[in-house]
């Protein structure tokens, strides 16, 4: 089936030119629309990337790029029309999560400075304009299909398209919801933690012991204790304490903070260095001790909350907004996620302890409440519960409706879009360059009706 330009917008990300390791210095403008320009240089140094990465690169990457690229600016254009609005914020999130995963890609931040043969703060302001764009761009599109729906009538028909010998087999997939407590600390438990931290920065500060010995043996992070207790961070970034970064950027070089209270815990932080909203800070984690009594406690409460599951006097999703002391999965609605996003998992997606509890239940049971700890050891008391389970099959539409009917709606977004760029393209001036006016992927770009580009 063809592959819809849908596709191509959602998993374009056009900025390999701001740390191409070696730039391809050709450069010349090789597509207009409206006032948008497409430089030679885009279109070469993302296909040298694609193969820098490993990815299989087509025989027409260049014209599938240009379209892409096309494609981009296009949205924007109407976009700009239709005023739609796309905030600073917005913006600043998306480089961020880029850059984080271009440092976890090349191992380090430094890594990736030496790359690009740029700082993390020239990169972020190189990107800028072109994850505007991409914003714009998915904002128009956005708008274009907010008024597709689908038919159970045509997912049956999306379906039968499919030929049988190329339907994926799926393992056996499960559903799990689950409601965590996680106990509060005795008074004791919170003074010894302040006590052993202030401590550590008397000891610091005098010079008796340096942060990487007392982060060894002291910190509860396991994401840190091996490192120092060091981490990277930026004031924009959204997945650190707010408590935490207001501290970092309130001291100075070299400052020790006394302890202060997270949700994770208590820390004392040191910066190291800064610049601008980039930090490097040390810390050490003191998580408070639960005793039994405390996590008696805590199982008293979900067996209780069991109770009213099980009598159906309240619901699962109520139950996890009411109850839940874990704040991922309330916007879940209790549901476990992989890493992709999608809460149909795979056995091997699911943690050991998980695994052990499920395999006692039944699709619609409640487990009995099991002590639970999270990936940084905090412990709880948590309820499963198995909404739904797969036997492993042949995709079908009576198990995998919901997938089907996505991709359904997928296809037939892609149609309404191309049907929106194949009537647009006349109202915009196009020029294409000689050497892409071949491309069959560009030909309702110049052979739409009334358009009127012009070549070189």
């Amino acid at each position: 089936m063809k592959k819809s330009f849908i596709a191509f917008i959602a998993g374009l990300i056009f900025i390999s030119t701001a740390f191409a390791q070696q730039r391809i210095l050709a450069d010349k403008i090789i597509a207009v629309i409206g006032d948008k320009v497409v430089l030679k240089s885009d279109i070469d140094n993302t296909i040298a990337d694609m193969a820098r990465q490993g990815q299989t690169v087509p025989d027409n990457a260049g014209c599938l790029t240009l379209e892409q690229a096309i494609g981009i600016k296009a949205l924007v254009l109407q976009a700009e029309r239709d005023s739609l609005p796309v905030s600073d914020e917005e913006v600043d999130a998306d480089i961020d999560n880029q850059i984080r995963y271009f440092i976890s890609a090349y191992g380090s931040k430094e890594e990736l400075e030496k790359i690009s043969g740029k700082t993390i703060y020239q990169l972020k302001e190189d990107f800028k304009d072109g994850f505007r764009e991409r914003k714009m761009a998915a904002a128009e599109r956005n708008k274009i299909v907010e008024e597709v729906r689908i038919t159970p009538n045509e997912v049956a028909q999306y379906f039968s398209r499919i030929p049988v010998d190329s339907l994926p087999y799926f393992e056996t997939e499960v559903q799990i919801g689950q409601i965590i407590v996680y106990p509060s600390p005795s008074r004791d438990a919170d003074e010894y933690c302040v006590d052993l931290l202030n401590d550590c920065k008397e000891q610091l500060e005098s010079g008796k012991k340096d942060f990487r010995t007392l982060a060894a043996i002291y910190s509860d992070d396991p994401g840190s204790k091996d490192n120092g207790g060091e981490y990277e961070i930026n004031r924009n970034e959204k997945q650190w304490d707010p408590t935490f970064l207001a501290k970092a950027f309130s001291l100075k070089e070299g400052q020790i903070s006394s302890p202060f209270k997270t949700k994770f815990g208590y820390h004392i932080l040191q910066l190291v260095s800064r610049t601008g909203d980039d930090a490097v800070v040390r810390h050490i984690l003191k998580i408070p001790p639960i005793t039994a009594t405390e996590m008696a406690l805590a199982t008293n409460k979900l067996d209780s909350v069991r109770t009213e599951l099980i009598a159906g006097r309240i619901q699962f999703g109520e139950a996890v907004a009411k109850y839940s002391d874990d704040e991922a999965s309330k916007f879940t609605g209790g549901r476990k996620q992989a890493q992709d996003g999608t809460t149909f998992l795979t056995i091997d997606q699911l943690d050991k302890e998980t695994v052990l509890v499920m395999r006692d239940l039944s699709v619609g049971e409640y487990s009995k409440p099991v002590s639970y700890a999270d990936e940084r050891g905090k412990k709880g008391i948590r309820i499963v519960y198995l909404m739904s389970q797969t036997q492993p099959h042949r995709e079908n539409l009576k198990d995998d409706y919901n997938k089907i009917a996505q991709m359904a709606l997928e296809e037939k977004k892609g149609i309404v879009l191309d049907n929106w760029f194949t009537n647009n393209v006349s109202s915009n001036y196009i020029f294409l360059d000689d050497d892409y006016k071949g491309c069959k992927e560009l030909r309702k770009w110049t052979d739409g009706p009334g358009n009127t580009a012009t070549t070189k």
